[in-house]
């Protein structure tokens, strides 16, 4: 496998703050009217993926931050908005008639915690259609002429 070259493992390096290719390309180096491009060239090369990939597990490692653990919080963070754990606020936490901490229902908090999990097990797919009925061609009665008017 060959070695990476400078900017290469600069792009590998700028990748790893936001993963984002493009940012990461400018980042490094490479010219920002090329970097999207340039990024997707540097993604498909074998050393570099697999430079990414070993990177990112070592992150992984030195932070103990997995999949597992952030799946594993946002189902807690789930079960606490869903009143099933809970919720302490501090002093200012409600009690009740016995002296037991009140659990209070965020409906919100639950659904972004379902979103992003749902997000990580794929259930949630961002689609643009850019065709027509049953992937075909745009009809042309569905597209716009702008004409420039005279005079």
């Amino acid at each position: 496998m060959p070695e990476l070259t400078a900017k290469q493992a600069a792009f590998v390096k700028e990748y790893l703050v936001d993963l984002n290719g493009t940012q990461a390309a400018i980042r490094a180096g490479f010219s920002e009217k090329t970097a999207r491009i340039k990024a997707s060239q540097l993604m498909d090369l074998p050393h570099v993926a697999e430079a990414i990939e070993a990177e990112m597990a070592k992150r992984e490692q030195r932070t103990e931050i997995t999949q597992d653990y952030v799946l594993l919080g946002l189902k807690e963070v789930a079960e606490r908005c869903l009143q099933r754990a809970p919720v302490m606020a501090g002093e200012l936490q409600e009690r009740d008639e016995e002296g037991r901490h009140v659990w209070q229902f965020n409906p919100a908090g639950a659904n972004k915690a379902f979103e992003l999990m749902g997000k990580h097990l794929g259930m949630f797919k961002d689609k643009v259609e850019h065709s027509g009925p049953n992937g075909g061609a745009i009809p042309q009665s569905l597209t716009i002429e702008f004409v420039k008017p005279k005079g």
